[in-house]
């Protein structure tokens, strides 16, 4: 696979995020259903607590991601779901250099949301991978 990052601009390394990844010579991609902050048996964990929350999550994606052969560094797109923007954007010092220690370059939407699945829940990260 061939990736083009797009960026006309250079502000959002501040936040780490792509504006854009052009891909081609796609052998795999994998679209992942959103990932939150639950146990091994779905049940909600780290109430409250939204950097413990997001960590969580990206635990379960690379779960899923391992299970069939990728990466953080093979996601190209992250969309972040939040109940709590000004919280969520507090937290990214909690897991941004975590992606970009995992080489995560991906083009990312933040949306602020009412609810999520389970009313504890702060944050639900929805992923496409490719390789």
């Amino acid at each position: 696979m061939d990736r083009n990052i797009i960026n006309p601009w250079t502000w959002q390394d501040n936040f780490g995020f792509v504006h854009a990844n052009q891909i081609s010579g796609v052998e795999q991609s994998l679209l992942c259903a959103g990932q939150v902050s639950v146990d091994d048996d779905g049940n909600p964990v780290n109430a409250g607590d939204m950097a413990a929350q997001i960590n969580k999550a990206l635990d379960n994606l690379e779960t899923v991601l391992a299970g069939a052969g990728f990466t953080l560094a093979d996601v190209v797109r992250l969309n972040y779901y939040t109940t709590d923007v000004d919280a969520f954007i507090e937290a990214s010092a909690a897991f941004g250099p975590r992606l970009g220690q995992a080489g995560c370059r991906a083009a990312s939407t933040l949306l602020g949301v009412s609810r999520l699945a389970f009313p504890e829940l702060l944050v639900e990260l929805e992923a496409t991978a490719a390789k």
